[in-house]
């Protein structure tokens, strides 16, 4: 029976998880990665249902530690225009205006955990345990024990709760969360369109929520559509032809007729956020400690900020704390950091899905005026730009 000591365990294997560990390898710690299922692989022969868009602080960290050539190699789509609008306003987004070659790029998650994975298996201060299940977790006055099925036990000085939305490591901990069902589902898929896409990104916003559509760089695109339950429900029911003529109506046929390339996947959304990021000996980061509306892309992107910046942390108290990694200070100083920062964009994007979803004449008139004086008012649009593309805002070193 394994039993073995570690600095760090982190539970959830996966981009956010995987960062993380790659972050903190250097400091050096020693780290147990825990994963209950192995990730799949990636498949240069098609697409990824599921795609991220990485904006710039994430890409800068992923550089960091030295993945991201390697995602490069495999397969990355850059964008450098989006068109965003609704009924009656529009605005445009260049990637030129700020004189950056993109404003991100879409990447599929499978090739982002092959580059995570293969960085890790390089790491001789991070031990992968995967497939692995959780037996239970016991926490001490100066550590935290894992008890692996099957395997034995780990022991840590802080346990990192990377384990996504229904986190196990944050109900061990006793974390509140508060969360709220957006009755809405997001219908994911792969397409063709007849005209190009020219590196451009669009997401139109409905009534019953927004569509957007992702360049892809073999000339394709990703789709994701979020709309109500009643209305997805007929969608993924809808056959091939019939949704890809709703999908063209949906974006007022800006890009031509539409042919599926892939089937669709339905994924509820909802939003929640944890009532603290910590607790004794443990840290949440990603899902674990917030969920976001996929409307703006920002998920996986503050997932990522957070590992940066809980590393960032660590390094400064394992040099000061005769290594520490889960002395209460530091990772007070991590939950006043990311809390504060992710309050803020939640509430944007509850505020955006709430005023584009309205049917409030006032609120629409209102909404339409705003983005026709963003569009024309260049030091608010570009204010705009610098804070989606991860320019602007308390960003860790590692994200600049």
């Amino acid at each position: 029976m394994l039993n073995t000591d570690y600095d760090v365990a982190i539970v959830g294997a996966g981009v956010v998880g995987a960062s993380l560990a790659c972050l903190l390898a250097p400091i050096p710690l020693r780290i147990a990665l825990i994963e209950s299922k192995a990730p799949r692989s990636y498949q240069p022969d098609r697409y990824d249902l599921r795609v991220i868009s990485v904006n710039h602080a994430s890409r800068h960290v992923l550089h960091s530690i030295g993945v991201w050539s390697a995602i490069e190699a495999l397969r990355v789509s850059p964008f450098r225009h989006m068109r965003v609008w609704d009924e009656s306003g529009e605005i445009e987004f260049h990637s030129a205006e700020l004189g950056e070659p993109e404003l991100g790029n879409i990447v599929e998650m499978s090739a982002m955990l092959e580059a995570l994975h293969a960085r890790i298996a390089d790491e001789p201060h991070i031990d992968l345990f995967c497939p692995a299940r959780i037996d239970r977790i016991d926490y001490r006055t100066d550590s935290v024990t894992v008890a692996l099925e099957d395997t034995g036990l780990l022991h840590a000085q802080l346990i990192v709760g990377a384990d996504g939305a229904r986190s196990r490591v944050r109900q061990t901990a006793g974390i509140a969360v508060s969360a709220t069902s957006y009755a809405q589902r997001a219908i994911v898929a792969q397409i063709e369109t007849a005209l190009v896409h020219e590196h451009t990104a669009r997401q139109r916003f409905l009534r019953t929520g927004p569509v957007a559509l992702l360049p892809l760089a073999d000339g394709s695109s990703s789709i994701v559509w979020s709309c109500d339950r009643l209305r997805a429900r007929e969608l993924l029911a809808a056959s091939d032809e019939d949704f890809a003529e709703q999908l063209a109506a949906a974006v007022q046929h800006r890009v031509g007729n539409i042919t599926m390339r892939s089937g669709r996947r339905g994924i509820p959304l909802w939003r929640s956020h944890a009532d603290r990021y910590i607790a004794a000996r443990t840290a949440l980061i990603g899902d674990a400690a917030h969920v976001v509306h996929p409307l703006a892309g920002l998920g996986m992107n503050l997932g990522i900020i957070d590992a940066a910046a809980l590393a960032e942390v660590l390094s400064g108290s394992v040099a000061g704390r005769r290594h520490d990694a889960g002395a209460y200070p530091a990772l007070r100083c991590y939950e006043r950091w990311r809390r504060t920062q992710n309050t803020i964009v939640i509430s944007i994007m509850d505020a955006f899905k709430h005023s584009f979803g309205s049917g409030n004449a006032t609120l629409t008139r209102m909404r339409n005026l705003g983005l026709r004086i963003a569009d024309g008012a260049t030091p608010v649009k570009h204010s705009l730009m610098r804070h989606a593309m991860g320019l602007a805002g308390d960003l860790p070193r590692s994200a600049r």
